[in-house]
């Protein structure tokens, strides 16, 4: 019987990835869960043929420079992988894999219920009820932004976003999006195409980012683009906190041009931006856009067969390159 791969797998996943896992290989599991080190990963890379990696554990040019020969494959446990830096992976031979389309579907309910808590001002009325002190009403009372009917501008019509746009539509939302590529028209669903990203932002009274964190899209929203917007819009970001400047965003939220953000997601994490935890009309979360029971198992279900394509000798199939 051939010995199997030794796999380490940095963060405590779900149980039945971690049976599952066992099946096929030799794993490492970590005593405690938490960010590994950028030593002990060093020393890992010499023990093992294979990580299994969420996106807290960061492999930058420098790192990955210092992965040594017997590491094969990184399979992330995540869409994005902007924590690795590719093209240094690439050039020690180091595969590279994501988890995408099986997130998408809990990444857009966290969106949509982002969009509506900060529309509806979630935060402060919950903390009236919470601290009792809700002891009147008015008609001017917690009065709101309307969802229903309005503009829904999408940033990244990728499959978070096409899921996003199908949720919206449920409320009857005006759909726009920006992306590289036009969809083809019958997965449009008559959502309106911007092929100029700032015609978007003119036209969105919600806009909802959905794009990978690359060097282009670093702090996409900014002083210049919120200036586009319509006064009164609301902001969602669950896809990576630099898209955003949050400096920027806080002053336009400050300011009333934006009347409310839902984010779950930050430049730091954890923790956040505590300048954020200061105004009553952001409403946050501490990015969990994919945790769900049956997300984390298909999560991690798809790193490893992802995994278990590269070790039968064949190309898995969401290989970076």
């Amino acid at each position: 019987m051939s010995k199997k791969p030794r796999l380490w797998i940095s963060r405590f996943l779900s149980s039945s990835t971690m049976n599952k896992a066992k099946e096929s290989y030799e794993v490492y599991l970590p005593e405690i869960d938490k960010p590994a080190s950028k030593e002990e990963m060093i020393r890992l890379s010499s023990e093992v043929d294979a990580f299994l990696i969420c996106h807290s554990e960061i492999i930058d040019s420098d790192l990955a420079q210092q992965l040594k020969p017997r590491l094969k494959i990184i399979a992330n446990h995540s869409v994005g992988v902007d924590h690795c830096n590719l093209e240094a992976l690439n050039s020690k031979g180091i595969v590279v894999t994501n988890t995408p389309d099986v997130l998408s579907d809990a990444t857009a309910e966290i969106s949509m219920l982002l969009l509506l808590g900060a529309a509806r001002r979630a935060v402060e009325a919950q903390k009236i009820v919470r601290e009792g002190r809700w002891d009147s009403w008015s008609p001017s009372f917690m009065v709101g932004k309307q969802v229903t009917s309005q503009r829904l501008g999408i940033i990244g019509m990728g499959r978070v976003g096409q899921a996003m746009a199908r949720n919206a539509r449920g409320f009857n939302m005006q759909i726009h999006y920006h992306n590289r590529k036009r969809l083809p028209q019958e997965q449009e669903c008559e959502a309106v195409y911007h092929r100029e990203i700032e015609e978007l932002f003119k036209v969105s009274d919600f806009l909802s980012l959905h794009c990978p964190a690359t060097k282009m899209t670093r702090d996409l929203i900014n002083e210049k683009t919120i200036d586009l917007m319509p006064d009164d819009a609301v902001i969602v970001n669950a896809a990576r906190g630099t898209l955003i400047d949050e400096e920027a965003l806080i002053s336009a939220l400050i300011s009333g041009k934006i009347s409310g953000a839902g984010l779950d997601c930050f430049v730091k994490e954890p923790g956040g931006n505590p300048k954020f935890s200061k105004l009553k009309n952001v409403f946050m979360l501490p990015h969990i856009g994919s945790a769900t029971a049956k997300t984390r198992d298909a999560m991690g279900f798809r790193a490893l067969e992802n995994l278990d394509a590269f070790f039968s000798g064949q190309n898995p199939v969401d290989q970076i390159f």
